[in-house]
């Protein structure tokens, strides 16, 4: 078994390779090596314990990371167009996605099933292009992610639904209890509530300080609670999920989430692996020209769904057209959510088989879509004008989003909390970042805005407001770090220039040769205002102000 796991790692490495260079999502290399593994085709998985383990831990953290974006007080704070582009979305994609399905002779529960997975788009997917595009804080960027926090909320009641049928899957539907199911959960918050309102806030700090306790706790908290959930007859799925929400109120919430993600495509890489061995060619094949049509509509209708429901709210053409690209595709809970519904007998493997086959082509295609968005709206958007009113108001009237940060100061320390201090009494609008949650929190006791996460990661720097930073300044010690986040924060796309303070004797020259663009000294700047304030106290000056 070890040697089929490396011949499938192999074969991982080499297709996400291929995918990377068609810049293309890592998922549709993955659905592509689970078909290729599964019997299908080269028929080296089948019926496997320990696949099967990775893969349902691969839906855990999968889950807990959906809960652990849902913060409330964002939830709280969704406006009232990405309620309604999201809800009418969710409403219109499965009416229409229905009867599509039913012309094609499916039953109606296949269709309805068919139907929800048409409604899931990949926030991973969405948020990585719009993130490499520095389009997150456009108006279009900020509306389709309300959307999806809505289709991310819709996913997670659909689980539920899913899972409490699982739960009476061996007596009668009419049977389950649905209101102790409901008791049962909300026993089941509360008591997490409370454990992390009066236990966890003491030891997530503590946690905090070692990168790898932190994501040894979060796996351990997220599985013990998808396993809590499944004996409650909650299910794994909502018990993973509720472990995620319970954190995501913390200041831990983004860098839990940036250490989790690289977990999250790994152990997904082996749902895929298991939901090939469940494919077969026959399906496959039989399955295309209803797989053709959906993607069709996924990648066409769902666009035009949500143009026509934020032209008639106001917007112009060009702002639903961009909004609506990132939903021309389904997502990888599109194919968890049917193979769900396989496993409790309600769909056959054939409409596994068309789903994946649909989030294969819509992924891939789509992906293309939105890295030229532009130039599409450019060739096309002149035949655009019934999706825009003759007076779009709300984009006039629309407030422009809050200011972003100028500079960012990474560590907040002694010395970078001064800095960030007077950077902002400078009237310049400026962000802390620290990886030290005693420092975070001394720093906001301060009233100086910071957010804890790693500076040094990768996944972390993508979600830091970089579309109008024009100064990062490292105040970190180690130079090796330094270097380290000059280029985590290139590849999240940052243009602006690079200052970093010489902290130890030889950093200097270090730094320098690390192609830094300005270079602090602290002790001699200390030097020289320690020598300014002397000469004020001489002449009988005030003292400057530090």
């Amino acid at each position: 078994m070890f040697l089929d796991f490396a011949w499938i790692l192999a074969l991982a490495a080499g297709i996400g390779l291929l995918a990377a260079r068609l810049r293309q999502p890592s998922i549709v290399a993955f659905i592509v090596v689970g078909i290729l593994v599964g019997p299908a085709v080269l028929g080296w998985v089948g019926h496997n314990d320990a696949v099967e383990v990775l893969a349902q831990l691969g839906v855990t953290v999968l889950l807990f990371l959906v809960g652990l974006k849902l913060d409330p007080a964002l939830v709280r704070q969704l406006g009232p167009v990405a309620m309604a582009t999201g809800l009418g979305q969710l409403g219109f994609t499965i009416a229409f996605g229905f009867l599509i399905a039913l012309a094609m002779g499916m039953d109606g529960v296949t269709a309805l099933y068919v139907a929800v997975a048409l409604t899931f788009s990949s926030t991973i997917i969405i948020i990585k292009l719009l993130g490499d595009k520095r389009e997150l804080d456009s108006l279009h960027g900020r509306i389709a992610t309300g959307f999806l926090i809505v289709q991310d909320i819709a996913v997670v009641l659909a689980m539920m639904v899913i899972g409490a049928l699982g739960v009476g899957a061996g007596a009668e539907q009419g049977a389950i209890d649905w209101w102790g199911w409901g008791i049962r959960l909300l026993a089941a918050m509360l008591a997490v509530f409370v454990l992390v309102r009066f236990g966890l806030r003491w030891i997530l700090p503590w946690m905090a300080t070692a990168p790898e306790l932190m994501v040894v706790f979060s796996v351990a908290w997220g599985v013990a609670l998808a396993a809590l959930g499944e004996q409650l007859g909650l299910s794994k799925e909502v018990g993973a999920f509720i472990a995620g929400f319970a954190l995501a109120g913390t200041p831990f919430r983004e860098a839990v989430g940036a250490r989790l993600s690289g977990l999250r495509d790994f152990l997904l890489l082996f749902f895929f692996v298991e939901l090939g061995s469940k494919l077969a060619f026959a399906d496959l094949g039989s399955q295309l020209p209803a797989a053709l049509v959906l993607s069709v509509f996924v990648l066409v209708g769902n666009p035009l769904i949500v143009m026509a429901i934020m032209g008639f709210m106001g917007y112009r053409r060009r702002t639903g057209f961009l909004a609506g690209l990132t939903v021309a595709q389904i997502s990888e809970f599109s194919v968890i959510f049917v193979a769900m519904g396989v496993a409790l007998g309600h769909v056959g493997a054939p409409a596994l088989s068309l789903v994946t086959l649909v989030g294969l082509v819509t992924i891939a295609l789509s992906s293309y879509m939105i890295m030229y968005s532009h130039r599409l709206f450019a060739w096309i958007g002149p035949w655009l004008g019934a999706f825009e009113r003759r007076d779009p108001w709300r984009e006039r009237s629309e407030a422009p989003a809050a200011e972003p940060p100028a500079v960012l100061v990474f560590g907040t320390g002694r010395y970078g909390a001064r800095l960030l201090a007077a950077i902002r009494r400078e009237g310049v609008p400026a962000l802390g970042i620290d990886f030290d949650p005693v420092a975070v929190e001394q720093a906001r006791r301060l009233g100086l805005p910071v957010r804890f996460g790693d500076a040094e990661d990768p996944e972390f720097a993508h979600t830091l407001p970089l579309s109008g930073a024009r100064l990062a300044v490292s105040t970190l010690a180690d130079t090796d770090s330094v270097g380290h986040l000059r280029r985590a924060l290139a590849e999240a796309g940052f243009r602006g220039r690079f200052a970093a303070a010489a902290r130890l004797p030889d950093a200097a020259a270090r730094l320098r040769r690390l192609g830094v663009d300005i270079l602090l000294d602290p002790f001699e700047d200390a030097a020289e205002q320690a020598a300014t304030t002397v000469r004020a106290s001489l002449s009988g000056e005030a003292a400057p102000r530090t």
